[in-house]
């Protein structure tokens, strides 16, 4: 009898690399002739990652420049999530965060993508912010994946523990 093959579904970000890029941000930022005294800055504090400049414009600039620098570095802009710029005195501050987890609810949404769509005999569950899928059959598992991939889901998935 053949033992059950399985793998999790999780949405992680690796925080290193969210630090090398906020710092090649920071980096292109000082460096750019277009946000010499704007007043343009962008620092990571915690889990959010904090961008400023003198105007609008410039704020969003400073937040492309950071889109730009995650991409290059595989992470996702799905999770990342963007206030809009306040004005803060004389300068607009701008916050963003970059998610991890998987809610219930989108938790959830895969399951039930799974169940209808994928093959017989495979088995999803929700434990935590992470969902476990198994079935008897690797090539099964392989067309989950295939199948999870071909969907737009509005946050971004990795496929770990493949056993």
């Amino acid at each position: 009898m053949a033992s059950e093959s399985s793998f999790d579904i999780v949405n992680k970000v690796d925080q290193q690399e969210v630090d090398n890029a906020v710092n090649q941000a920071a980096k292109e930022i000082s460096q750019r002739f277009d946000f010499k005294n704007v007043g343009a800055e962008i620092k990571l504090s915690g889990e959010a990652i904090d961008m400023q400049a003198n105007t609008e414009e410039r704020c969003n600039a400073v937040l492309e420049v950071l889109r730009d620098k995650l991409v290059k570095r595989q992470i996702s802009l799905k999770g990342l999530e963007v206030e809009e710029p306040k004005l803060s005195g004389k300068i607009y501050k701008l916050q963003a965060t970059i998610s991890a987890g998987i809610s219930q609810e989108n938790a959830k949404k895969i399951s039930k993508l799974i169940r209808d769509e994928g093959p017989k005999g495979v088995k999803a569950q929700i434990q935590g912010d992470e969902l476990r899928v198994s079935s008897k059959s690797r090539d099964d598992l392989q067309e989950v994946q295939s199948l999870i991939k071909g969907q737009d889901l509005d946050f971004a998935v990795q496929f770990v523990n493949y056993r």
